[in-house]
């Protein structure tokens, strides 16, 4: 499980994100959402380690996260970035192997994972292909692939944290690369994604916390989040909610 505590970070004299604490618990996938600009990524990079706390404390399993190794870490903590980049010719399972560094599990069992991270991903079809030879949809899809293998095959006690992973998908692998994450939770595994997309993450995600101005504006289910309300006070946005006709959650529309 992954705790935060009365965080907050600052850019020199400006505070980018505060008064943020809430439990990441196994099973469960919290969506972040805000506009430009409201501190999701500055959240991300303090609960990954890249950026230090001006205050507050980041526990990873009763463990603070600054005492935790680097290999410890990788081990039960796993992050998609925004942006991968990688300049060399690796074939698509090199680089999907790559999350299996921090691991002593032996090139046979390595290669099970790797194989079954493709498939989870939908990426099976580009194993042997060249990475720099792919779209940015299909390097997007691999990288989620390769985080997917480093937490493999995900339970309690691993969180998996994810930045826009959607953001340069067509809308059919939007929705496969979401499923894909959400089946990752239901093994035990802890997932944070940012999104974008309100009906999005109003299908997806169990739980959703809304930023301001680096601060949390609402943290609760999809039904209570998403209301006209509190999208309008954060996004300007002028919304219609509807339960989905099939489904249930809420349905958002833009009026």
């Amino acid at each position: 499980m992954l705790r935060v505590e009365a965080l907050q970070i600052r850019r020199g004299a400006k505070t980018v994100l505060s008064d943020v604490t809430l439990d990441l618990v196994p099973g469960e996938v919290l969506g972040v959402l805000g506009p430009n600009g409201a501190g999701k990524s500055t959240l991300l990079g303090a609960l990954c380690g890249e950026l230090l706390p001006d205050q507050g404390k980041i526990w990873l399993d009763q463990q603070e996260l600054k005492s935790l190794g680097g290999a410890q870490r990788a081990q039960r903590l796993a992050v998609l970035p925004q942006t991968s980049t990688l300049d060399f010719a690796f074939r698509v399972e090199e680089v999907v192997g790559m999350g299996r560094l921090p691991h002593q599990s032996g090139r046979v069992r390595d290669d099970e994972i790797i194989c079954a991270a493709l498939h989870a991903a939908d990426v099976g079809h580009l194993s042997g292909r060249s990475y720099l030879a792919l779209s940015g949809g299909e390097r997007q899809r691999v990288h989620l692939a390769r985080v997917l293998a480093q937490l493999w095959p995900g339970e309690a006690g691993q969180t998996l944290l994810l930045d826009e992973p959607t953001s340069m998908l067509d809308p059919l692998h939007q929705h496969t690369t979401l499923q894909a994450i959400r089946r990752f939770a239901d093994r035990g595994a802890a997932v944070l994604v940012i999104l974008h997309d309100l009906n999005l993450a109003a299908r997806y995600c169990d739980r959703i916390l809304l930023l301001e101005s680096g601060r949390p504006h609402a943290l609760d289910t999809p039904a209570k989040v998403l209301q006209p309300e509190p999208l309008k006070a954060v996004f300007g946005l002028d919304v219609l909610v509807q339960p989905h006709p099939e489904r249930g959650h809420p349905l958002i529309i833009a009026r």
